[in-house]
């Protein structure tokens, strides 16, 4: 990473693993800092960290391979932190460091001799970042959990989805990577910003349920304002309306149309041979019609062809991409989201970009 990398000189301890975490470290490593993963030697699973020995340098995993961006701009070591030399190790580190960040559940961090309240005397410099499911503080800290229970408890499954249908899954994006991960990046910002004022360091406790309902902000404005839930499925934003939702074209693909404001809800109309719709966008009797119209008429035309339609009469429109059309698509291309970058065997691989 250039010198020029606004985070550059900044160094971070990183003890995580799962999604969240090494989503964070990522982040902060794009953007210049220099991270030091901290792995248990020999075994990659805590119950077996006991039996391995102090230290040693580690070999790639698997799931650390050149493709998985989440591992780029990291070093790493190998630590036993639960053997005293381990843990004397990891202190020498935290010394200099400017960032630690770790997702153990809590207290567990205090029983390993590694928590805040031990570092930061040694370090009042350092940023201490704690991500959980459900924070230090609370009822619920304690407890397990993945992506799907943190959405469920926090207000947001209930609301994706069809009609009648069980909620949707949308794979652990939302409170993993949105909740957890962004918002812990943000936080370690936010605490680099205040040190600069203060000369101090902080305690930063990421939750991902708090993350994920801060990702509810205009539903929750919305419901505080009505006291009204809404039925999943049935809102203008969440597929219950025609003109914000996906279609099946004729060769099998999918189209998806978000056409919410007036203007762009006529030029729909206007390309779906349907101007009796225009003035009624919200009138919700016709909607069953127009859906009707609507899937008949888009099963009339490839999904490019309609993009080519639908795109010149300025009509919000996407098409579903599979992952490995992403490559090609020349957005992507344009924004360099897919690089290829060069091992240090001289392997040249397809990376995510910045």
């Amino acid at each position: 990473m250039a010198a020029s990398a606004p985070l550059s000189g900044i160094k971070i301890l990183d003890l995580t693993k799962l999604a969240p975490g090494p989503h964070c470290t990522m982040i902060l490593g794009d953007l210049g800092a220099d991270i030091i993963r901290i792995e248990e030697p020999g075994e990659p699973t805590g119950r077996r960290a006991a039996q391995a020995g102090t230290a040693q340098v580690k070999a790639p995993r698997p799931s650390y391979a050149p493709t998985n961006a989440v591992a780029r701009n990291k070093r790493s070591i190998g630590l036993n932190l639960k053997s005293e030399p381990g843990r004397a190790i990891f202190l020498r580190l935290a010394r200099g460091a400017d960032v630690v960040v770790e997702e153990f559940r809590p207290g567990v961090a205090k029983r390993l001799g590694i928590d805040y309240e031990t570092l930061s005397p040694l370090n009042p410099r350092l940023i201490y970042c704690a991500v959980t499911g459900f924070g230090q503080t609370g009822p619920y800290r304690d407890l397990v959990g993945h992506d799907l229970n943190y959405i469920a408890q926090a207000g947001a499954l209930g609301l994706i989805g069809r009609k009648g249908q069980m909620p949707a899954i949308p794979l652990n994006l939302l409170a993993d990577y949105a909740g957890g991960g962004m918002h812990a990046a943000i936080g370690v910002l936010a605490a680099l910003v205040a040190r600069n004022q203060t000369g101090r360091g902080q305690y930063v406790d990421i939750a991902m349920l708090d993350g994920v309902m801060l990702l509810l902000a205009q539903a929750l404005s919305t419901y505080f304002g009505n006291h009204k839930v809404p039925e999943r499925g049935t809102q203008p934003g969440d597929g219950g309306a025609p003109f914000y939702n996906m279609y099946e074209t004729s060769d099998g693909r999918i189209i998806t149309i978000a056409s919410m404001e007036p203007w762009f809800y006529a030029n729909l109309c206007r390309a779906l041979n349907c101007e009796q719709y225009i003035g009624g966008q919200y009138e919700r009797d016709k909607w069953p019609e127009m859906f009707e119209h609507f899937a008949h008429t888009f099963k009339t035309k490839t999904c490019d062809e309609w993009w080519d339609i639908l795109t010149r009469a300025d009509i919000c429109v996407g098409r579903m991409l599979t992952l490995d059309e992403l490559e090609d698509d020349p957005q992507i291309r344009a924004r360099n989201m897919i690089v290829e970058v060069e091992t240090p065997s001289g392997e040249s691989v397809k990376q995510l970009g910045i």
